[in-house]
């Protein structure tokens, strides 16, 4: 057998995931058995979406539904869209942003993710803080933009003016 045959079939997939050292062996073995998922830990000089509820794989229904929108043949025909169901809450997410179903699971489930910790968190949600304050940012590049506008426009007039 050639060298070009060993990498025609897909390897065994394996799950890698960081571990904080500090919590005790059955924390860890926890942590990373299947059925649960797990919140993302902090790495060193990155910032981590917050710490969100975490997701029992139990609670979830899964469907693959046939897409929609633009792309014809290569979205209307195949069955790539994602709808997961949380069974306790009743939060139905439809995710269907890539051509894959892999990418489209995992967006799938992050989005319910953020949904799932504001329904239960409501107002105290980091997912609404972070958007509270993106908005906030967003407002106040506004309003110094909308204010060197006026500031050159002045400028402008003062030095016709001045003519």
């Amino acid at each position: 057998m050639r060298t070009s045959g060993l990498f025609r079939f897909p390897a065994t997939l394996t799950r890698i995931c960081t571990v904080p050292w500090e919590l005790q062996l059955w924390e860890k073995l926890r942590l990373l058995s299947p059925g649960i998922a797990v919140t993302p830990v902090p790495m060193a000089g990155k910032k981590d979406c917050p710490a969100l509820l975490s997701l029992d794989e139990n609670d979830l229904k899964e469907q693959f539904v046939k897409g929609h929108g633009p792309g014809g043949q290569a979205t209307n025909k195949t069955n790539n869209c994602v709808v997961l169901k949380h069974i306790p809450s009743g939060i139905v997410i439809k995710c269907h942003q890539t051509r894959s179903v892999d990418q489209n699971r995992k967006l799938a489930r992050k989005i319910l993710q953020e949904k799932v910790d504001i329904f239960y968190n409501g107002e105290n949600s980091p997912v609404l803080k972070e958007k509270r304050e993106a908005e906030k940012k967003k407002q106040e590049r506004k309003k110094r933009a909308k204010e060197t506008l006026e500031k050159k426009k002045l400028l402008k007039e003062l030095w016709e003016s001045s003519k």
